[in-house]
């Protein structure tokens, strides 16, 4: 697809098409209830005109804070459709993660869980934000599945405090559709902003526009599944969660882009999963490492018929060769890998029409251009040599949002391009496709999750007693790496252990971020220039978790 193409046909104004094409066919499947190509395109535009009246704006933000469901999807389309620009974060982000995400963003308006509304409130006070829409998962389903689901308290729900900033998901689907679709610029206005782990231990918002999510969607679409993707007749499974840019790009690209069926997954419970995709027979599915291993040892695998799964991907960490074997042998289909991140977009696939090498991430996209340089010099290493990846698209914003050093150090000029620095160390072999060999000390990957090192280590470093924290990923087999925090505390410090800095943690970060155990020391590792190597607390760890499993 061309230049011209792409900014006729945005990922939205596809899924419009779509529910023309198929009005009736299941757009997305959600805790049982369909909801239809016409149906969902009706509550989006509902949604939409009821921002629209609520004087929310063309390049207006808005938080979206809610776990995969369909009010997700409904609030994405109906925020795109009026030019604002969608902020999702995690719904298990506490107060400390969002206060600092709308200051930053500059967002006015939150969708947000009854059961994290508690959080939301907090923050009103000392954010500028003016409204809350709040809903609860079951919202939308028939009042049946509401009255039981509260009866046998399998949903939660949270308490509200209604007032004039407070309005009701629901109640927002009642008015007319929205009258006329704002135009848009695709290449100057943002369709998102992401947030990914920041250096300095703030949080960085990657800005996202248009044409930049058309492109790679465009390409996995048409280049990647290809003819192996049914249009208007095949099922795409959502597991993981749609606020990450790999999740919402493959639920556009496989399904709501090609008149497809969604089975929209709102938590990661493995045998819910696995009796959808018996019943409902999906070809498709997106995981991590450690989703694929649950599955894999799963007590009750062998009652579940997996037989209609043709197509899986995995993505948020390097799958290890014994999941990949293990899988290749229990279902006879391969796990293809996908590599990507919040700043570049999606950036290489595994081909279908190729044998998957266990330790390949793939072949770039149409749309990006990557090269492997030496970290130090920027230069490009020799073919089969390993380096830095740096990836490039004329589509994509190359700058972080209101953050000008960050961009300055991740992005960097090469002969009028400018290239994103993965911190990712890779090589090319001999078919051209690039092999994972390590990623950077900064960031630890946990259960699919990217966890900033300097993140923790600044929250860790804001308790009274802490003098200096040093944050790393300790190899596991299951989680892919756990947290560990090394910690030095002042020499006047008294009374105060492991369990207290826990409790100073779980209070500012989402539970995926909070350290596994903390040990404590009289000093870390530094440079001349008093810069933090964590790279010599990692490997320390590496020799010991060796050391261990020889002696055993």
């Amino acid at each position: 697809m061309n230049e011209d193409a792409l900014e006729k046909e945005l990922t939205f104004t596809r899924f419009d098409r779509m529910s023309e094409r198929y009005p009736d066919r299941t757009a997305v499947l959600y805790l049982g209830e369909r909801f239809s190509y016409a149906r969902l395109r009706d509550l989006s535009e509902r949604f939409a005109g009821s921002l629209a009246d609520m004087g929310i704006k063309k390049g207006d933000r808005v938080m979206i804070y809610i776990s995969n469901c369909i009010q997700w999807v409904i609030a994405f389309l109906g925020i795109q459709k009026i030019g604002a620009v969608i902020v999702p974060v995690s719904p298990i982000y506490t107060s400390f993660e969002i206060e600092y995400m709308i200051k930053d963003s500059g967002a006015e308006t939150v969708i947000c869980l009854d059961t994290n509304f508690c959080y939301v409130k907090e923050v009103f006070p000392s954010t500028g934000l003016k409204q809350a829409i709040v809903t609860n998962l079951a919202d939308l389903l028939p009042f049946w599945k509401r009255y039981l689901g509260v009866l046998f308290d399998k949903i939660p729900n949270g308490k509200v405090d209604r007032d004039s900033r407070v309005h009701s998901f629901r109640s927002l689907l009642r008015p007319p559709p929205l009258k006329s679709q704002v135009e848009l610029d695709p290449w100057k206005d943002l369709s998102y902003i992401l947030y990914t782990g920041g250096t300095t231990g703030f949080p960085k918002g990657v800005p996202g526009n248009h044409i930049g999510m058309t492109s790679y969607v465009n390409d996995v679409t048409e280049d990647v599944a290809g003819d192996h993707l049914r249009e208007g007749d095949d099922v795409y499974i959502a597991v993981n969660p749609l606020f990450h840019i790999m999740a919402l790009g493959l639920c556009m690209s496989l399904g709501l882009n090609k008149g497809n069926t969604t089975l929209l997954m709102p938590m990661p419970q493995v045998d819910a999963i696995l009796e959808t995709i018996e019943r409902y027979g999906a070809r498709w599915l997106l995981g991590v490492p450690a989703l694929y291993r649950m599955i894999l040892e799963n007590d009750r695998l062998a009652r579940y018929d997996l037989g209609s799964l043709t197509y899986c991907y995995c993505g948020g960490d390097v799958l290890p060769i014994e999941v990949f074997n293990r899988w290749k042998e229990r279902f006879g289909v391969p796990i293809y890998q996908v590599y990507g991140s919040t700043e570049a977009g999606h950036v290489t696939y595994r081909r279908i029409d190729r044998e998957p090498k266990p330790t390949a991430i793939g072949l770039p996209l149409k749309s990006r251009e990557c090269i492997v340089v030496d970290p130090e010099t920027l230069k490009p290493v020799p073919p089969g040599e390993i380096g830095e990846l740096l990836v490039t698209s004329p589509y994509t914003v190359k700058e972080y949002w209101k953050k000008p050093e960050e961009t300055k150090y991740s992005y960097v000029d090469l002969n009028g391009k400018i290239y994103y620095r993965m911190g990712d160390f890779v090589r090319q072999d001999a078919d051209g496709e690039l092999v994972y060999v390590e990623r950077s000390a900064d960031i630890i990957k946990h259960k699919g999750y990217r966890v900033s090192a300097s993140e923790v280590e600044a929250v860790l470093q804001g308790h009274p007693t802490v003098i200096g924290a040093c944050v790393v990923g300790v190899p596991d087999a299951k989680v892919g790496e756990r947290v560990k925090a090394i910690v030095v505390l002042k020499e006047d410090a008294r009374g105060v252990g492991g369990a207290d800095l826990l409790k100073w943690c779980r209070e500012r970060l989402a539970s995926y971020k909070v350290p596994g155990y903390i040990e404590f020391r009289d000093m870390l590792p530094k440079s001349k220039v008093g810069k933090l190597l964590r790279r010599e607390i990692r490997d320390e760890e590496r020799r010991r978790i060796s050391k261990e499993k020889r002696a055993s």
